[in-house]
Parts: C-alpha cells; sequence; structure tokens
C-alpha cells in the first residue's frame, strides 16, 4: 500500500522551490535531501531527486535536483508524492493517519461515507468524514467509533444524536 506523504501548492521564490504540503504523520521522514519522490500528476508519474527541504508555515520548502527555476517548480503545482509506510518498530494499538484516510464509513448497519481527512489534536485525533455528501468531524474515541477494521477497509460510527446534523 503506498503513502500520499505530500503535495505540491505552489513554487516558492524564483530558483526552483516549492511549498509542499504534507498529507502524512510520516511524511518529513520520507521528504529528506537525497530521497528519490515519486511523484503523480494528470496521470503522469516523475522521479524527483530531494536536493534541500526546509520547514515553512506548515509546509515544506523543497528543491529538486531536476527542477532549475521557478518555471519548472510552477509546472509541479498539485502532484502528489507517494511512498511506502515505514515499519512500525512497535505493536501499538495506534494508527497512522494514511491508515484511517480512505476508510469506508458504517452507520446502522449502512455504509454512508468515507474518512476523507484526520486532524491531530493534542488530545486525540478527530476523523473528517465525507458522510453523505457533507463533511463531518467525528473525534477518533471508542464511544463514537466501536469498530475499525484497516485490513476490510472500514469503521463504524456510533455518534451521539446530533453530532451529524451539521
Amino acid at each position: 500500500m503506498e503513502l500520499q506523504i505530500g503535495r505540491v501548492v505552489k513554487s516558492h521564490g524564483v530558483k526552483g522551490e516549492v511549498a509542499v504540503e504534507l498529507l502524512a504523520d510520516e511524511s518529513e521522514e520520507h521528504i529528506v535531501p537525497g530521497a528519490v519522490l515519486t511523484g503523480r500528476q494528470a496521470g503522469k508519474e516523475r522521479q524527483l531527486t530531494v536536493k534541500t527541504v526546509r520547514p515553512h508555515q506548515q509546509r515544506l520548502l523543497v528543491t529538486f535536483e531536476e527542477v532549475p527555476d521557478r518555471t519548472a517548480a510552477d509546472s509541479l503545482r498539485g502532484m502528489k508524492f507517494a511512498a511506502e509506510p515505514l515499519d512500525r518498530d512497535d505493536d501499538s494499538e495506534g494508527y497512522y493517519n494514511h491508515e484511517l484516510i480512505g476508510l469506508r464509513v458504517r452507520h446502522d448497519g449502512d455504509e454512508v461515507g468515507e474518512v476523507t481527512g484526520v486532524m491531530d489534536t493534542p488530545n486525540r485525533k478527530i476523523l473528517e468524514i465525507d458522510y453523505r455528501g457533507k463533511e463531518v468531524l467525528v473525534p477518533f474515541v471508542m464511544d463514537f467509533v466501536p469498530e475499525l477494521d484497516v485490513e476490510e477497509g472500514f469503521l463504524t460510527i456510533t455518534p451521539p444524536e446530533g453530532l451529524l446534523d451539521v
């Protein structure tokens, strides 16, 4: 399974640097100098070698060996990078965000949508769910998400009354 690790938001400056939005918990461990990233954009795939990386406003500013200037950097807008997930070094019950995104959501026995994102807050994760065409936020706690099967690709929600009436 490939992990979506980043997306080029825009070019930055005139020397070929791009702003990359991080899409996974472990994105910064993949986007490092010397790494060869697989980028996909408009159905095309391209290999890019990371030259430099620096943090900037909740994103990373990245230069690639193959991108010499702003014009080339502009052409990368919207490109998504994928990588193989890193192996876990423990048997914790925690889940990486990339394992939750894309899971089908069940409620009262019906499939009602899918997890489209995960927000990390100081005390817990909040699931962003496309629930029958509207976005709802569900705290990732046992009371509201009693069943989760990553292998089968689904989770079940039991939200309190009113939570889904956004």
